[in-house]
C-alpha cells in the first residue's frame, strides 16, 4: 500500500511539473572529476535556478575519476552523478539491485585513449607490450584497459601498468616516466595545450572506439533508491541539466563563465577550447543529431553490452533497460542542437 500510494504521489508530481510534492528534495551529485568546462551545464542550472525550479537542493562535488562515480553512488554517499555507462553495465550484471541507472547520456562517443608521444616507442597498441603505462586507478580509461587489449590483440600481462595521479599523468609522458598514459582526450588533450605543446603534432593518439570498443561513456546516472522514492526528482533533474545545456549550446562562454565563478584558479580560455573539443567531439554525432542529446540508440547499446560482457567475463549480459531508462528524458525540442 504504501509503494503504491507513493507512486501515485510521484505520478500526480510529474504530470504537474515535477516541482510542487518535490520541493527541496536533497541530492547529492559527484562529477566524474574536478571542475572543468565540461561541467558548466551542471553549475549554470544550480546558479540560473533551474535545479531550484524543480524543488531541488542540489549539492555538486568533484570526483575522482569517471569509473568511480558509479561507486559512490552505489555507496550511497552520492544520489546521482556525471560517470560512465560502461561501469554501470558490469555493475548491473553483479549487482543489479544497487547498480545506479543512465538517464541522460551526455557523451555519445567514447572519449578514452592511449596517449604517447610522437616518435616514442609506441607506434602502435601491439608495441605497449613490454613497456610502462600509467592510469588512475578510477579512471574508465585505465577500468577499460584490457577490454581495449583483448580487443586490438595485446596481452596485457605483458604490459606493466601503474596507477599514477591523474593530475600527473602527461608530466609524467612528458618527462618519460611512463611510455604511454591512459587518458580521457577531452582532458589529456587540452591539458596539452595548457603546458605549451601541441596536442597534435607532438603526441599520438590510439583511440578505444578506434580499436572496436563501439561503446558510450559519460551521462548523468542515479541511484534506483532515487528512482524508486522520488521519481519526479529524476525527471526534475534531468530536465533542469538538459534546459542547462541548451544554453551553453547557445552560449558556450556562460558555460565557462560559471566555472571560472566557482573555480577562480581555472583558466577561462582554455576551459572554451575544451568545452568546443567535447561538443564536437564527444556530443555531437550523428546518432545525437537523430535522437536528441540524452538519449541512446538501443541497438548499439545491447551490443556494447555483450562486449563488455564478453571481455570483462560477466555472468550475465544487462538487458539494456536495466542500464538506461529513457523515462525521465525531456522532449525531443529541448534536446536538439
Amino acid at each position: 500500500m504504501k509503494r503504491l500510494l507513493t507512486a501515485a504521489i510521484a505520478v500526480i508530481s510529474m504530470g504537474a511539473g515535477g516541482s510542487a510534492l518535490a520541493e527541496d528534495i536533497p541530492i547529492k551529485f559527484t562529477l566524474d572529476w574536478k571542475i572543468q568546462g565540461v561541467h558548466g551545464w551542471f553549475y549554470l542550472a544550480k546558479e540560473k535556478g533551474y535545479f531550484a525550479a524543480e524543488g531541488l537542493d542540489v549539492t555538486i562535488d568533484q570526483g575522482e575519476g569517471s569509473a568511480a562515480t558509479v561507486a559512490r553512488i552505489m555507496s550511497g554517499a552520492y544520489d546521482a552523478g556525471f560517470g560512465d555507462m560502461n561501469a554501470i553495465i558490469q555493475n548491473a550484471a553483479t549487482n543489479p539491485e544497487a547498480a545506479p541507472v543512465m538517464v541522460y547520456q551526455i557523451y555519445n562517443q567514447p572519449p578514452f585513449a592511449v596517449l604517447t608521444k610522437a616518435g616514442g616507442k609506441v607506434d602502435s597498441l601491439a608495441s605497449l607490450e613490454g613497456l610502462k603505462v600509467g592510469g588512475p586507478a578510477g579512471s574508465a580509461s585505465t577500468k577499460l584497459f584490457p577490454a581495449l587489449a583483448e580487443a586490438a590483440g595485446i596481452d596485457p600481462a605483458k604490459i606493466d601498468l601503474i596507477n599514477v595521479a591523474p593530475n600527473l599523468q602527461e608530466q609524467m609522458l612528458i618527462q618519460g616516466q611512463v611510455d604511454a598514459s591512459l587518458v580521457f582526450n577531452v582532458t589529456s588533450y587540452l591539458n596539452i595545450i595548457g603546458q605549451g605543446l601541441d596536442p597534435d603534432t607532438d603526441f599520438k593518439w590510439f583511440p578505444y572506439g578506434e580499436a572496436g570498443l563501439d561503446i558510450y561513456s559519460n551521462g548523468v546516472m542515479v541511484s534506483p533508491k532515487l528512482i524508486a522514492e522520488h521519481p519526479e526528482a529524476v525527471k526534475g533533474l534531468v530536465s533542469a541539466i538538459a534546459k542547462a545545456m541548451a544554453d551553453v549550446i547557445a552560449n558556450p562562454q556562460e558555460g565557462v563563465d560559471v566555472i571560472v565563478k566557482t573555480e577562480p584558479l581555472s583558466n577561462g580560455p582554455l576551459e572554451l577550447k575544451r568545452l568546443d573539443f567535447a561538443l564536437n567531439n564527444l556530443i555531437y554525432s550523428p546518432e545525437s543529431k537523430a535522437n536528441g542529446i540524452g538519449a541512446v540508440d538501443t541497438e548499439r547499446l545491447t551490443r556494447s553490452i555483450e562486449v563488455i560482457k564478453d571481455l570483462y567475463d560477466l555472468p550475465i549480459a544487462p538487458e539494456a533497460s536495466a542500464v538506461f531508462n529513457d523515462a525521465f528524458l525531456p522532449t525531443m525540442d529541448m534536446r536538439s542542437f
